[in-house]
């Protein structure tokens, strides 16, 4: 599936990671935030956006770049830093239905890491359900006034630019009357909150976002108005399949811990991995990762080729989110009372992987759209 330009360029990143990312994961975790200018030295490297055209600031790479990306920000342990987010997920919105205007006034610094971009769906009294979207913003000669609140919104606090689901036909019933609209950070009527604490992520901003009579232009507005929805169920299978391919990744890396602490740890004259017990613990969770990768490696070919592959986009984001969760409990039990301290990077996988089973769609919902899809509900 690889090139050997692919493995040069994840040789790269990998130094990258390492020397510029892994060791200040430390600090960002208990500042609670990742420096601005950590954008700016992953876009200097072309580390942002890898697959725009050069025009805007890319290279022009395929999405295995992006992948590796994903897998070796993981592994390096910047589970927090977001930019497969702001690369992958948000950033393709503006370039597929942005117009020429848009896309130069907005690609270039969201590829140099200037523009820090964030999108807000999810509101305090709905989450998942976009049909109870509340979030309205009506029509006011050349601008769109916005009113409503957002909440739990990755990049919310360092973001220049967010693209707003919200309902442009107060008319309209469930998911349809639905539009996405570009604000930029100082649009007057737009506020953050304070950024929210978490569980785990801990680096990672993530906010409330507050529209009172936010003014907007309306050629801010991406796509047709009123067709939001389509475009939200259009972009949400790479969302999904890359949150697949981290879930994924995060249980390699706490396999890899855990394999490398049970081989050195010895009780009563022993290594822990050769108690039979957990040994069979071990292979059992090298399976669930073997058939994870294979199926997440054929996802990404399929979609490499446009293929329609929600259902199994939404099947895999669900197993392997829950498989990931899994595997960190059984992997900080064998590491036995160290895994329960900071110090070892366990214990914060342990609290990073938590949230794969709910953004971007919980595991109930994967599991509803699949058994709509089939005819059973």
């Amino acid at each position: 599936m690889y090139s050997e330009e692919h493995n040069v360029f994840r040789e790269a990143f990998r130094n990258f990671v390492k020397k510029e990312l892994s060791p200040h994961v430390d600090e960002w975790e208990a500042n609670g935030a990742i420096p601005r200018d950590v954008w700016k030295k992953m876009g200097a490297e072309w580390y942002l956006c890898p697959w725009l055209p050069e025009e805007f600031g890319g290279s022009e790479a395929d999405f295995l770049y992006s992948v590796i990306i994903a897998e070796e920000l993981i592994k390096g342990g910047a589970v927090s830093l977001m930019t497969p987010l702001h690369s992958d997920i948000i950033a393709p919105y503006i370039s597929h239905l942005g117009n020429a205007e848009q896309k130069i006034k907005w690609l270039p610094g969201s590829a140099s890491g200037d523009i820090v971009l964030a999108v807000a769906m999810t509101e305090p009294d709905t989450g998942s359900d976009l049909a109870g979207m509340r979030t309205h913003a009506e029509r006011d000669g050349d601008d769109y006034v916005i009113n409503g609140a957002k909440t739990f919104i990755t990049n919310g606090i360092h973001a220049d630019l967010v693209i707003v689901a919200c309902r442009t036909d107060k008319d309209a019933k469930g998911t349809k009357g639905l539009s996405l609209i570009c604000v930029e950070r100082d649009t007057p009527g737009f506020t953050k909150g304070k950024k929210l604490e978490k569980m785990g992520l801990c680096a990672s901003d993530t906010a409330e976002l507050f529209f009172d009579d936010c003014r907007v232009p309306v050629a801010n507005l991406l796509g047709e108005e009123n067709r939001g929805f389509y475009y939200l169920m259009e972009y949400l299978q790479q969302e999904r399949l890359m949150c697949s391919l981290q879930s994924l990744a995060m249980a390699e890396k706490m396999l890899e811990l855990t394999l490398a602490y049970t081989k050195e740890r010895k009780q009563f004259g022993k290594p822990i991995c050769s108690f039979q017990h957990n040994a069979f613990k071990i292979v059992e969770m090298m399976t669930d990762i073997k058939l994870g990768r294979a199926f997440i490696d054929n996802l990404i070919l399929k979609h490499m080729r446009n293929e329609n592959v929600v259902d199994e986009v939404s099947m895999a984001k669900a197993w392997t989110g829950e498989m990931a969760n899994k595997m960190a409990y059984q992997c900080v039990q064998l590491h036995g009372g160290y895994g329960f301290m900071d110090e070892y990077p366990i214990s914060r996988y342990y609290r990073d992987v938590r949230p794969f089973s709910i953004f971007a769609g919980t595991t109930e919902i994967m599991k509803q759209i699949v058994a709509k899809n089939m005819g059973l509900m």
